[in-house]
């Protein structure tokens, strides 16, 4: 299966003082705003990090539950919170926290079976990827 999926951002002004807006193909996000204040400080609205989360706990859910039905087993439910931690102008680690109702299934197994969920989630790989970059000037 092959694609591409496509979103695109406006940012408008300097760092800390402009504001930008985030849209989505599908437009789940359709001019969302985001600023500083909404990256760095509390204010109500999104941030690359926390859309980076949860596409990383929604990739790597999908994953495991295809991963555990060819082994047999369908999930009742898998609740995945991904903390990604921001240090010094980088993402420095994304935490995965599990928790899952999977019948029949039995710890050690489960938790094998998550493991290589990680590994071959491909929002997991993109976050070793190498990133290409086209730019120019309007």
């Amino acid at each position: 299966m092959n694609f591409t999926r496509n979103a695109k951002a406006q940012w408008k002004g300097s760092g800390k003082e402009g504001k930008g807006t985030l849209s989505t193909e599908s437009t789940v996000l359709d001019n969302t705003p985001y600023a500083f204040n909404t990256r760095f400080e509390d204010e109500k609205g999104t941030n690359p990090e926390e859309l980076i989360g949860a596409a990383h706990a929604g990739c790597f859910s999908m994953q495991l539950s295809f991963l555990l039905g060819e082994e047999g087993f369908t999930p009742t439910t898998l609740d995945v919170a991904a903390k990604v931690a921001f240090k010094d102008g980088e993402i420095v680690k994304v935490t995965l926290d599990l928790v899952g109702d999977v019948p029949e299934i039995k710890e050690e197994e489960f938790k094998k079976i998550a493991h290589k969920a990680k590994e071959v989630c491909p929002v997991s790989k993109l976050l070793k990827a190498e990133v290409v970059l086209n730019a120019s000037l309007s």
